[in-house]
């Protein structure tokens, strides 16, 4: 009998247990968010800064989903350049996976997905901030393993508007996932390293 799971629902031992997904601690694995981070313009800063400054306004009320995307995301990635070529954009896209001995079926919508024509670029899942980063990331590797290009290391990332998380999967042969550091954006340089972290993604698929 298939096991259908929403993505929602899914937690890490699921993933480990019936899709075979290994963590990797090896710091060599996952260096797109280190290494060769680009520096941010003035102008940049500025733009970042009015980003928190708003959301620390806006926190007064609870903040959902929607208001995670409008109002850090849209300017994180407008500024990081993933509205213009060879960028595109797609929100709520059903993804389905299969567990290899195709008794476990994944059923969910990612919430944003960067793309080009020939390959998904950034999975992005939001939550509302009153949520951890622990309940997205599984929500979000399960996403990742979905990527229709597993010649290609799917790179992702989950916030609630507050903290940050990227993720990195690769799915040939043994599917392994890497998590970088936690950023947050009440510390001081914290968005600014998102931002870089993201310009950084879309040089790789420029280049």
């Amino acid at each position: 009998m298939v096991e259908t799971i929403q993505a929602q629902n899914i937690i890490l031992y699921d993933l480990e247990a019936k899709f075979g997904l290994q963590r990797i601690d090896d710091e060599q694995f996952f260096r797109e968010w280190q290494d060769d981070l680009p520096e941010l313009t003035d102008s940049e800063k500025q733009a970042l800064d009015e980003v928190t400054a708003d959301y620390m306004h806006l926190s007064k009320y609870p903040i959902l989903e929607p208001v995670v995307k409008l109002v850090v995301l849209a300017p994180l990635l407008r500024l990081a350049g993933f509205y213009r070529a060879p960028f595109y954009l797609s929100a709520e896209k059903e993804v389905i996976i299969e567990s290899q001995d195709e008794g476990t079926i994944v059923k969910g919508r990612l919430d944003l997905l960067v793309f080009t024509p020939d390959f998904w670029v950034l999975v992005i899942e939001a939550k509302k901030s009153q949520y951890s980063l622990e309940v997205g990331i599984p929500q979000a590797l399960a996403y990742m393993l979905g990527n229709p290009h597993p010649e290609k290391p799917a790179l992702g990332f989950v916030t609630n508007g507050i903290d940050f998380i990227f993720l990195k999967v690769t799915n040939q042969g043994t599917p392994k996932y890497a998590e970088s550091y936690s950023f947050t954006l009440r510390s001081k340089d914290g968005l600014y390293t998102v931002l870089k972290v993201l310009k950084r993604f879309a040089q790789l698929f420029r280049e």
